[in-house]
């Protein structure tokens, strides 16, 4: 193996201060239509609208990030995604995206399902549970876990729902679903060796068979 192999694996580039959104970016393909769950103030769509020439819209539940979007050019709308997918007809986007937000939905299981029914893949990025520093934070501290992922009190959290990428797998076969990319990302570093345990954040590409 040379040693320019290692470097390769090893650097992750990051999007808008996101190595989730570079891994996001790339996935997606030219002229796609997207949407974006959680699109906060629009970023992301922004971005993949000037360079991938990307059909962009979002849904965010916050008015003030909706706003922030919509002066971006973004076309977004304020709406719970827990439940304001239903309007939208089956296979109406090419790509939908729900980055970071999976563990903030009540009922994850039905919004994937509904990613699915309105996109033809979804991409799902979600910060690890798993992570050994999380393990150790709850074996030392025997509290709720604060780290740089998850730095809230239990008691404020917006997390709902805190999975690993075990149970993400696990879903996947549940709802029998076919990963056509996995990556596993420690800060701006590639994961290939127990991703489960090693891995800060999780980005998949799943759709129906």
């Amino acid at each position: 193996m040379s040693a320019e192999a290692p470097r390769k694996q090893a650097f992750v580039r990051e999007l808008l201060g996101r190595s989730d959104y570079a891994i996001i970016g790339d996935i997606v393909e030219p002229g796609a239509k997207v949407l974006d769950l959680g699109c906060g103030g629009g970023e992301l769509l922004e971005w993949l609208a000037e360079n991938k020439g990307v059909e962009a819209r979002g849904v965010e539940i916050s008015g003030e990030k909706v706003r922030r979007a919509i002066a971006r050019g973004v076309s977004a709308y304020q709406g719970d995604i827990d439940n304001g997918l239903a309007d939208y007809p089956a296979q109406a986007f090419d790509y939908v995206i729900l980055s970071q937000t999976m563990q903030e939905t009540r009922h994850p299981r039905q919004v994937l399902a509904e990613m699915l029914r309105i996109g033809r893949r979804a991409i799902v990025a979600f910060p690890n549970f798993g992570h050994w520093r999380m393990r150790l934070s709850m074996l030392a501290s025997g509290r709720a876990p604060r780290t740089k992922l998850f730095p809230y009190q239990w008691y404020e959290s917006p997390n709902i729902h805190f999975l690993t990428v075990h149970d993400f797998e696990d879903l996947a076969a549940v709802e029998g679903l076919t990963v056509e990319r996995r990556y596993f990302l420690a800060g701006r570093r590639k994961v290939t060796l127990l991703p489960n345990l090693l891995a800060e954040v999780a980005v998949f590409l799943v759709r129906r068979p």
